[in-house]
């Protein structure tokens, strides 16, 4: 099972790359985040052509995320469980694949924290000790599953090309690479450290002060899997031609693959 996750930062701008991604990518689950528009108005129509089934929770201009599927998703959970007054569209989770080969999909979109002086970050570290509880539960079921998607966190200053510049920065702030360090220790695994070891990858490039042609970047899109899903991982890797093409997202897909 290939899954694959992308902050798309509008699915309807970035629908031609996307579609592109689908056919080169061939991901079985692919978590977007930032899709940006209801779940009504994201484009089914597209994707089913390429035999791609959608889930979606969105939202009107901003947040969203999505699961694309090959095949059906079941046992959907919309939003991170905890708080009932949050209705930010950043959380969707569910079943795939047959029995014995399952795995439970959840794509996320962290809160960004920024300024880091605010209530969004006291927003960001709550969500991310929600984030924790829930995972707790998930290992307790004892089945595979992968939380995939935009963390809006750099674990370590090996994934960010100014580390002093973004000491203060939501994405780096002590506080918030300690709630990401829980989740490692509650025995998640970031996927793409099993098969990369070396500094300064990157997920993300911001569109200002040419950040993408002088390959300053962050690493804030993860793949954290179980214990039982770390077991059968076979590859994983960032994708990085989507980010050079022209209107393209901010970020690049990065993906991994789960054997049976």
């Amino acid at each position: 099972m290939k899954i694959a996750t992308w902050n798309v930062n509008s699915v309807k701008v970035r629908l031609p790359h996307l579609m592109d991604f689908l056919k080169n990518a061939q991901p079985d689950v692919l978590c977007l985040q930032e899709i940006k528009c209801l779940a009504d108005d994201f484009p089914r129509l597209e994707v089913a052509t390429l035999g791609y089934k959608v889930e979606a929770l969105g939202q009107r201009a901003y947040n969203g995320v999505a699961l694309l599927s090959k095949e059906p998703a079941r046992e959907l959970v919309y939003g991170l469980p905890g708080d009932d007054g949050d209705d930010h569209a950043r959380y969707l989770e569910a079943s795939f694949g047959p029995p014995g080969a399952e795995a439970r999909v959840a794509s996320i979109y962290l809160p960004n924290g920024n300024p880091s002086d605010t209530d969004k970050f006291t927003y960001k570290l709550g969500w991310m000790d929600r984030l924790n509880a829930h995972a707790a539960g998930l290992l307790r079921r004892e089945i595979p599953f992968v939380l995939a998607g935009d963390y809006n966190i750099c674990p370590t200053d090996d994934d960010v090309y100014d580390p002093v510049a973004f000491r203060d920065d939501a994405l780096c702030r002590i506080e918030a690479r300690a709630r990401f360090r829980s989740l490692l220790h509650q025995g998640l695994v970031d996927a793409y450290r099993v098969f990369h070891r070396e500094p300064h990858k990157y997920t993300y490039w911001d569109y200002q002060a040419g950040r993408w042609h002088r390959d300053e970047g962050l690493r804030i899109d993860h793949l954290l899997l179980s214990p039982h899903a770390a077991d059968r991982v076979v590859g994983c890797d960032i994708d990085k031609s989507p980010r050079g093409k022209e209107r393209a997202s901010d970020h690049t897909p990065i993906w991994c693959e789960l054997g049976g």
